[in-house]
């Protein structure tokens, strides 16, 4: 990103600071009143409460912190590249993953209005994380594969 962040930027990385420190205190400032989170596993009310719900999950129970390492802006959206650093919870990845970090890869898209944010998909490395905690084999390359 080159230049000043607009006020949508900044209400983004606002939340990511929100995630890693566990305060969800300014999510209403940060996000619109009908905001949707399109990437939560769970279904959520809009606006800010739903969103500190799963935020909240996030942080407490999958310690997830995050690393911002790319922002790009249009008019009216916001992708935001990070690297997530989380730590297995049995209650989401299975009793094998307790307490076994991983990092994974993640991009977040806002769709924004005006200073502040209106829906969120995020596309995450699910299956990376679980290969590094030993959930699900690592994939092999088959004896025959013609390349």
């Amino acid at each position: 990103m080159t230049g000043t962040p607009n006020a949508a930027s900044t209400a983004a990385t606002r939340v990511f600071d929100a995630i890693n420190t566990g305060d969800l205190s300014c999510l209403s400032e940060c996000v619109t009143d009908d905001f949707v989170d399109h990437g939560s596993p769970f279904p959520l009310p809009p606006g800010p409460e739903g969103y500190a719900q799963i935020l909240g999950f996030v942080h407490d129970v999958l310690r997830i912190r995050y690393d911002l390492l790319e922002t790009i802006e249009t008019d009216d959206r916001i992708v935001i590249r990070a690297l997530a650093h989380g730590v297995g919870a049995t209650a989401f990845h299975g009793s094998t993953a307790e307490g076994k970090p991983y990092t994974m890869q993640t991009i977040h898209v806002y769709r924004t209005e005006g200073d502040r944010l209106a829906e969120h998909w995020g596309v995450r490395d699910e299956l990376g994380a679980l290969i590094q905690m030993g959930v699900v084999p690592a994939p092999t390359m088959p004896a025959n594969v013609d390349a």
